[in-house]
């Protein structure tokens, strides 16, 4: 894979370049109306980008009255890498300049297992990308990994799930094998901004994506940017403390929202609720696969099974009751849940969430507020990523 490291060169041209991500390609007069740039220094800044590899011409914009415009779009040949490491599963896909997936691959991995395995995996699944012809210049690569990260430094921080990943080079290590410039995250901050970029929230500015799935955990944008914190742990809400008496979590610390709420502990009270009696179906296949997961569940639920279906509801309640008081303190634009836990348990988990909210947050935070099912599925973790990526490298910082 050939390393490609142009750049724009001032703050104009990240701008236009943005521009042209973000809407797609566009007249030079419209360019220099939402720019505010004379036509001469525009045709400056363009004709460089055009130079350099960013920009291409797209023919002839309809005539406005005088002179046709010339459309411009970024190059046809950009390309981004998008790797959305979770616990137990990894996808990678190659996007175009808008972040249009032009091919995605995933494969089971278990992050318990370490850097090591689960990036030879990651570079195996490039390679065969690679291999197809969509990859052989890449421009960026962004990486969410599901625990949290120092942004600055592109490494995991103690990630409570994720086993011999502390301080893991996860960037530079990338960045070796790819032969491009990596950028670093934790996997609910590149969702919420595939969220933002091409799902449900392309008109909001002000978001919380909660995720639901191994863990939980929740990515803030503010002013249409991810929102990290001072070290990058911003939106870790699945280590607030919800019960004093609770089970211990994954942290070490006892009663937090995670050790309630997700994957694991779905599969965890199923698999009580299954030996006690509680649940004659739950006990079925709990018998026929030796364990339950998360999805024996929703499963469970969607056939009326009244134990699953109490889960489900305590889960919603619980995750509602902390969300309730974080849209009373950040009065978001929209609320989007995703994740596989919350993909899968679906509308009844979203109709627990919305009466909690919108029952116990204040008027004025919840009376236009939409709290939705992600659309975007598996795809909502590469887009963000490779955003991530194009954000860094579409400019001139």
């Amino acid at each position: 894979m050939r390393q490609v490291t142009v750049r724009p060169e001032n703050a104009h041209q990240t701008e236009l370049l943005r521009l042209l991500r973000d809407e797609g390609p566009v007249s030079r007069a419209e360019l220099g109306e939402a720019v505010h740039l004379s036509r001469s220094k525009l045709a400056v800044e363009l004709d460089r980008l055009t130079e350099i590899g960013l920009v291409d011409s797209r023919g002839l914009a309809a005539s406005r009255g005088g002179r046709r415009s010339g459309i411009v779009g970024l190059a046809s040949g950009l390309r981004f890498l998008g790797i959305d490491i979770g616990a137990t599963s990894v996808d990678v896909a190659v996007t175009d300049a808008r972040m249009v997936v032009l091919e995605q691959l995933s494969e089971p991995i278990d992050v318990r297992h370490g850097p090591d395995a689960v990036l030879a995996v990651v570079l195996e699944l490039v390679g065969k990308i690679r291999s197809g012809g969509n990859a052989v210049d890449v421009h960026g690569a962004g990486v969410g990994v599901p625990g949290p990260v120092s942004f600055r430094d592109g490494v995991p921080v103690a990630p409570p799930i994720m086993p011999g990943w502390n301080q893991f080079p996860v960037r530079s290590v990338l960045s070796q094998h790819l032969d491009c410039p990596v950028v670093v995250d934790n996997d609910v901050n590149i969702m919420a901004l595939g969220e933002m970029h091409a799902g449900l929230a392309r008109s909001v500015d002000d978001l919380l994506f909660v995720k639901v799935g191994t863990g939980v955990g929740c990515g803030i944008v503010v002013d249409g940017q991810v929102y990290r914190g001072a070290s990058g742990s911003a939106g870790d809400i699945g280590h607030i403390r919800i019960d004093d008496e609770g089970p211990v979590c994954s942290c070490g610390n006892v009663g937090c929202l995670e050790a309630h709420f997700s994957g694991a502990a779905l599969a965890r009270d199923a698999t009580e609720a299954a030996r006690a009696g509680r649940s004659d179906w739950l006990a079925d296949r709990l018998a026929a696969a030796g364990s339950l997961t998360s999805a024996d569940v929703a499963v469970a639920a969607a056939n009326g099974d009244q134990a699953s279906v109490e889960l489900v509801r305590d889960g919603g309640r619980r995750l509602g009751l902390l969300l309730a008081g974080l849209v009373s303190f950040f009065n978001p634009g929209m609320v989007v849940l995703g994740g596989g836990v919350a993909a899968g348990l679906g509308h009844p988990l979203l109709a627990e969430l919305r009466s909690v909210v919108y029952r116990r947050s204040l008027p004025l935070a919840t009376g236009n507020l939409p709290i939705v099912l992600s659309e975007l599925g598996a795809q909502a973790g590469v887009i963000g990523a490779a955003r991530m990526a194009s954000d860094s490298v579409l400019s001139h910082d």
